[in-house]
């Protein structure tokens, strides 16, 4: 199935602000039949929106006749800016149907309508979707023709989505024609394209965000994709790593790059060269264009062309044949091959950005650690890994795809939120697709760590419990999640002498009644809570403890920075649809949005800890709100946060944050800390992180933790102890 992207037009309504005031009887006719007119453009505006918002979730039927019925309303009232865009919203609609000739059709229509009224977005808009259409067709020249077309347009009037879309869409076209090489140089320049956007997203309209975030990861995937085959992976890791900042701007919406994301994709010198010559093309057509559209829009409007101006305009017309059949040669042009042959041999060993490589080698040399990017395609799964004193490795595993990944994921994910079932086998199964492959570049480079950027659905379950068939991977490796390599700070170190700030909801006869994704819930406190913050000021001397109405945001916020440990015992819950259904629940029922604690000042914070929350509250999507908790954090200041991936057991989670506090006080890293509780529950020893053993007599309460041995002798499982995952700056 071939990828394109297409844009559907929004119409808001145009609003009529009259003063207030008795009219003459011939105004008050004229005024009624203006707010007629009006109301008529509103419910017209209004449907076709509608209908955007039906088509995007692919309810094509109720779509299609929003459609119409704002097609028919545009063409009352003479609105031919609303027609033309609602004649292309119908042919996206045939289009997604796989009906070509008709989407054609309506395509067409709308083209002719754009031309006739001098607009020039939306022209560019049609006649990059006919292009999609005459891909999909297999019809290759007309597609370029058109695409061509529309990239011209796009250039002239500073369109950059458009542009970024088309360029996609000619290297979609590009592939398809085996044309690897070439596809991958104008996949380049679409996501470098993307990656300014990105950094002034706003200045676009609602229509244009929308179809922008729903459909440049899929560049970026494929540009990657591409990439690995021709085993250029130190590109593809590249690209890996600027999805990942796409992807969280495409669920925060204000995510700010820093300079490493600013520079996008290296492109190389035949690669340049390439889009130099094309260029060329470019600005000769955009000239041409010009002038043959002044021409023509004074036709348009009545104007009389003189002789000189007819010929010339017959002359422009047939320099466009000529050059439209420029490009479609630009292909198999002797020097454009020669510069792809060229590129084939020598991509494989460039060595790209070698100032940001160098980095990244020294900080896994000094971590002794290996940067894990799994990339998850519809066909197979691909494994990149960095290893200090190495290039980037990539591992294949064929035959396993999404749909097959997906199902693994969700029945592991089962397992693991249930203690009385065996997690066991799906954990060796998504071992051995995961690591296995990996096995022997992990224990060539004597690594400890793995630093890991998970991929999609591979969000909401922890690398730690995988299994190997003999032990956990918690066992053999301290993990750290990250959002983004580049967008993680390693040389920052934690304060030798740590000051909590502890918050605890424990009072289990308070509750608040919240709305989590389709349902309902009233939020009760965590009777353990208590006894675990506590249990963390006996621990860590330098502590403030805050219970129930005490944990507010009004008392939070002002002294926040001043702690270098903030640990919140209570609900937390992070909806993959909207941050702005994301929130902390505090003890007083204040509930701080993601996207607000983005905006506190945690300069001095080296680790927040949230020992209650879930993600995936609205369904498991593709886990960007896993992605967006770590971020809010780092972007408000934070060096690191602790989540759970799923709600797991109070009194289970307060036995793992005493072992976590008990190996921080031994001087561990953050990451050794959260490793070595997980190893005390699953040995159910305790002695390794505080010196006391564990030894409880069947059905007696322990004095200590406070909960029942029945309890407690389950917490190897990885219920209790693997949810926990570390986001960030590990040490």
């Amino acid at each position: 199935m071939r990828f394109s992207i297409r844009f559907l037009l929004i119409l808001l309504p145009v609003l009529t602000v009259t003063t207030a005031g008795v009219l003459p009887f011939s105004e008050s006719i004229a005024f009624a039949q203006t707010a007629e007119l009006d109301d008529r453009k509103a419910e017209a505006d209004r449907l076709n929106q509608q209908g955007v918002q039906q088509y995007q979730m692919s309810q094509f039927r109720e779509a299609l006749q929003s459609f119409q019925q704002a097609l028919e309303l545009y063409q009352r009232i003479s609105d031919r800016r609303g027609e033309s865009a609602t004649l292309n919203n119908i042919g996206s609609i045939y289009d997604s149907l796989g009906q070509y000739e008709e989407a054609l059709d309506y395509y067409q229509q709308s083209l002719v309508i754009r031309k006739d009224t001098g607009d020039r977005r939306g022209e560019g808009t049609t006649l990059n979707s006919i292009g999609s259409i005459y891909n999909n067709l297999g019809q290759y020249e007309e597609a370029l023709d058109y695409y061509q077309q529309s990239l011209t347009i796009a250039k002239d009037i500073s369109d950059r989505a458009g542009e970024g879309g088309t360029l996609n869409n000619i290297g979609y076209l590009l592939e398809a024609q085996n044309q690897t090489g070439l596809a991958i140089v104008f996949l380049k320049q679409s996501v470098n394209v993307f990656e300014q956007i990105r950094e002034d997203l706003r200045s676009l309209s609602a229509e244009q965000q929308q179809s922008y975030t729903e459909t440049v990861n899929n560049t970026y995937r494929k540009l990657a994709d591409l990439l690995l085959r021709q085993n250029r992976i130190l590109e593809a890791q590249r690209v890996l790593d600027l999805l990942k900042v796409q992807e969280l701007d495409d669920y925060l919406r204000d995510v700010r790059g820093n300079e490493d994301t600013r520079s996008g994709v290296d492109v190389l010198r035949p690669e340049q060269e390439i889009l130099n010559r094309y260029d060329e093309l470019q600005k000769t057509a955009i000239q041409l264009g010009q002038e043959l559209a002044q021409l023509q829009q004074r036709s348009r409007s009545g104007q009389t062309l003189t002789p000189t101006q007819e010929q010339r305009k017959a002359q422009l017309v047939l320099l466009q044949e000529d050059l439209n059949q420029q490009f479609r040669e630009f292909i198999d042009r002797p020097e454009i091959q020669q510069l792809v042959t060229q590129l084939n041999t020598t991509a494989p060993q460039q060595s790209l950005n070698l100032r940001s490589f160098a980095k990244l080698q020294d900080t896994l040399q000094r971590l002794n650690a290996a940067i894990f990017y799994p990339l998850i395609l519809d066909d197979r799964l691909e494994l990149v890994i960095s290893v200090p004193g190495s290039p980037p490795l990539r591992r294949t595993v064929q035959g396993v795809g999404r749909a097959q990944i997906n199902r693994a994921i969700l029945e592991f994910r089962q397992a693991l939120q249930d203690p009385t079932q065996d997690a066991i086998a799906p954990a060796t199964q998504l071992y051995q697709w995961l690591i296995a492959p990996l096995e022997e570049d992990l224990k060539n480079a004597s690594v400890n760590t793995i630093i890991y950027a998970p991929d999609g659905q591979l969000r909401y379950i922890p690398l730690a419990a995988l299994h190997d068939g003999e032990q956990w991977l918690v066992e053999r490796y301290r993990l750290n999640n990250i959002t983004a390599e580049s967008l993680t700070d390693w040389d920052e170190r934690p304060q030798t002498q740590p000051r909590v700030l502890a918050a605890a909801f424990a009072d289990d006869r308070m509750g608040y009644s919240i709305q989590l994704g389709q349902r309902n819930i009233t939020l009760r406190g965590l009777p353990f809570a208590g006894r675990e913050i506590s249990n963390v000021a006996t621990l860590v001397p330098n502590t403030r403890s805050l219970l129930n109405q005490d944990f507010s945001l009004e008392t939070i916020k002002p002294v926040m920075n001043d702690y270098s440990i903030l640990h919140f015992a209570t609900h937390a819950a992070f909806d993959p649809g909207n941050p702005n259904n994301s929130f902390i629940l505090f003890g007083n029922g204040d509930r701080p949005t993601l996207n607000e604690i983005g905006n506190w000042n945690l300069s001095n914070v080296d680790l927040v800890v949230l020992s209650a929350c879930e993600t995936g509250v609205g369904g498991l999507g593709d886990g960007r709100e896993v992605l967006g908790l770590g971020y809010e954090f780092q972007q408000a200041g934070a060096k690191a946060t602790i989540a759970s991936l799923w709600q797991v057991s109070d009194g289970g989670t307060q036995v793992l944050m005493d072992a976590f506090y008990a190996a921080l006080d031994q001087g561990m890293t953050k990451a050794e800390a959260l490793r070595q509780a997980q190893i005390a529950l699953i040995a159910d020893d305790l002695s390794t992180v505080s010196g006391q053993q564990r030894n409880v007599t069947i059905g007696v309460r322990d004095t200590r933790t406070g909960l029942p041995a029945q309890i407690r002798d389950r917490l190897s499982h990885p219920y209790y102890w693997a949810p926990f995952i570390l986001i960030g700056n590990g040490l």
